[in-house]
Order: structure tokens, then sequence, then C-alpha cells
């Protein structure tokens, strides 16, 4: 017998231990890579009936408040002299005034970098213009977007600066246990974030609502463990933060940590479909406010909004699956998406439309 069979043997062992449980067991795959791995992986189609996976909050695009993406195109449109640098995702989100791809296409300058310290050379190759960074993300990217800045201090980069909408998942998760129109017997925590928080992050929040946290990696047999895992702790009422996944340290990274709280401090911060919540994102310090796009630049304010017919809030939070959103498939599609969730290398709709959808054509035909 293979690994993977075991795991999934050991799986269906604590599925029966469980018993009857009226309505089954949900369980919420906070991470957008596990949903797209979930999806590739095929793995929904060896779960028992009756144990279902729903999507989260962790896909860093489909969580940026509208109001920011917005705020981000104004900046590229509207001031001379203006580089906006991002992670390739974000172009294509549309917002009120219509894309960063978008913007580009009118005469923009919008430049595409895999790394924050890339936008930091961007701008001391051009010292002429002023380089903004649309730094987004969770404790994944946040110790790379601090390392920038301090980067361009030492450089005395004075036209860098970065617009900020990183966030923190541990509050998003307990905002969403807050709800009682959200049931989540279980999560399937992220593995990166958890490689800079480390698995005991997570003791308090299965303490105070009796959860299991289990972090896992992104194969297949880690997908299954963490998942077997979760069942085991259900089925013997012990609910607890645990990781599955070698590189996952109890503490985390500490020096990811000390970068991070140097450069930001924890604020409050608004979340699509969530609203605003209370200490869930980071900001930059008054000692580096120099190189915050938001202080240096005016920035009218937008409201939050979500495109008409479009349920990418309703996916995030688990509320609904992407193909109970009328929009998808039909006026939303990865070539002209609707919201985010259908943008992002990690949106669950561009997941099931690829993984799901498009198969299902394909056997169809």
């Amino acid at each position: 017998m293979n690994r993977l069979s075991a795991i999934r043997d050991d799986l269906a062992t604590q599925w029966r231990r469980l018993g009857d449980r009226p309505g089954g067991v949900q369980l919420m795959e906070v991470c957008g890579t596990h949903t797209v791995a979930i999806s590739r992986g095929g793995l929904r189609s060896l779960l028992p009936e009756g144990l279902r996976l729903i999507s989260g909050p962790g896909c860093p695009v489909c969580v940026t408040d509208q109001s920011y993406i917005d705020q981000a195109a104004y900046l590229a449109r509207e001031l001379t002299d203006v580089t906006i640098a991002t992670y390739g995702d974000m172009v294509r989100v549309p917002g009120a005034l219509g894309s960063l791809a978008e913007a580009r296409s009118a005469g923009a300058d919008v430049q595409v970098v895999s790394a924050a310290h890339e936008a930091v050379a961007l701008a001391a190759r051009r010292p002429d213009r002023q380089v903004i960074f649309l730094a987004v993300g969770f404790e994944t990217t946040a110790p790379a977007t601090a390392l920038a800045v301090q980067q361009a201090r030492r450089e005395g980069l004075g036209n860098f600066s970065v617009f900020t909408a990183h966030k923190l998942v541990l509050p998003a998760m307990r905002a969403l246990l807050a709800q009682a129109d959200v049931r989540i017997d279980g999560f399937l925590c992220p593995g990166h974030v958890s490689v800079i928080t480390g698995w005991k992050a997570y003791e308090p929040l299965a303490a105070e609502f009796r959860r299991p946290c289990v972090v896992a990696g992104f194969d297949d047999e880690q997908i299954l463990t963490g998942i077997a895992e979760i069942l085991r702790q259900l089925a013997e009422g012990a609910p607890a933060a645990v990781s599955v996944y070698p590189p996952v340290r109890p503490e985390g990274n500490a020096r990811a940590q000390e970068v991070m709280a140097e450069v930001f401090e924890v604020a409050d911060a608004r979340w699509r479909a969530l609203g605003a919540i209370p200490e869930s994102g980071l900001e930059l310090r008054e000692a580096y406010a120099e190189f915050d796009a938001a202080r240096r630049f005016k920035l009218p304010t937008f409201e939050s909004h979500d495109p008409p017919g479009c349920r990418c809030g309703d996916v995030i939070t688990g509320r609904c699956l992407p193909t109970d959103c009328a929009l998808f498939a039909t006026a939303c599609t990865p070539r002209r998406p609707v919201g985010p969730c259908m943008v992002s290398s990690e949106g669950s709709c561009a997941a099931y439309y690829k993984y799901h959808h498009r198969q299902a054509g394909k056997e169809q035909a």
C-alpha cells in the first residue's frame, strides 16, 4: 500500500469514528493555494459524502477591499510621473475606474514585479519617477515589504513608497467564527503564513472556539493528512492547534517577525465581505511614514462595493461555492472576470473554472 492510500484509509477511519453528524462536517481551507491544490488534485472526489470543503479569506487579491483597488487605479491614472509596481494578479482586478491593465493601456506606467525588492530596484533606476509599490498579502509577503522599505531608506530613495494593504490571517478567522451564518467545524490552516507565524499562533482560536486548527502543506498527501487530523480531533472531542507540515515551527520565523514589527504596526483594516476588522492589518510605523504612499499622495475616498451580481465576497467567507454564483462561467470568466475571485491565480472561482467547469465541459463534449 502506498502512502497516499494509507492516508485515505486513515481519513475514512476517522470519518467512521465521527458517526452520524446531522448536516455532515464543513471544513474551511483558509489559504487560496490550498483551494487551487484541492481543485487541481480532484481531492473533493476522494472525500466521504457529507464532508464539505469551503473556501476562506486566504487569497490576498480577493480579500483586498474594493476601495483600495479604486485608489490604486486613481494613482495610476491621475498622477503624473508615477510608476505603479505590483504583483501580477492585481493588474486585472476591475474597479470603479477600471483595472490597472486598462490604465496601462491608456498610458499609465504599471509594472509587474514578482517581489518587493524589484520595486526598490525600479525606483533606483528611475529617479525621475515616483515608484509606488502595491503591498498586498498576508504575513507571507509582509516581511519582504518591510525589508524593501528598509532597503529604500539605506539607499536614500526618496522616490519609493508603498501603498499597503497587508492583512493578518488570524483576526479574519476569528471574525468568521463570530458570524452565525457561516458554519465552520475546523480549519485547514495556511502553510506559507504559518511558516512566519508558527502553528502555536492558532492555539487561542482553537481553545476559545473549540475548532481544530491544522496546518498543512500543499500536495495531496499533506492536504489529506491535515483533513484526517481535523476529523480525528472532532471524533475525540479534543480540538487543538497542530501542524502536519514539517517546515512550520511552533513559534514561526523569529527574524521575519522582528522585521515586520520594526517597520509595521498593527492597525484596523477593511476586508472584502468582512468589512472593517479591528487589528487585522499592517500600516507603516511613524518612523517610516516618509515611505507611506497614502500619506505622500492625496487620495480621494472611494466607497467599498462589489460588482453587481458578483458573489466573490460570499465565496471567500464560505457562504457559497463559486458555482452558486449566477455570473460564474457565463458573464464572469478568466478572460472577462467580473470579480477578483476569477482574476487571481489563488482565486476560488478561477480554480473551479479551470479544474471543474472546464473539465466537465470536455467530458460532456
